[in-house]
């Protein structure tokens, strides 16, 4: 997880997630849509992940 992906995730949480696959991006698209906070944690979490 680097600073730009972190800034990212905070700006527009979707297209941090996008390289990690179709499923992730869904996801976050979908929590974004529903709320900007749900959307930066689930950013946030993926990224977290290795």
């Amino acid at each position: 997880m680097t600073v730009w992906q972190v800034i990212l995730a905070i700006i527009f949480p979707p297209l941090a997630v996008i390289n990690r696959g179709c499923g992730s991006f869904l996801i976050t698209l979908l929590l974004t849509a529903a709320g900007w906070v749900p959307g930066v944690i689930a950013a946030l979490v993926i990224l977290n992940k290795s």
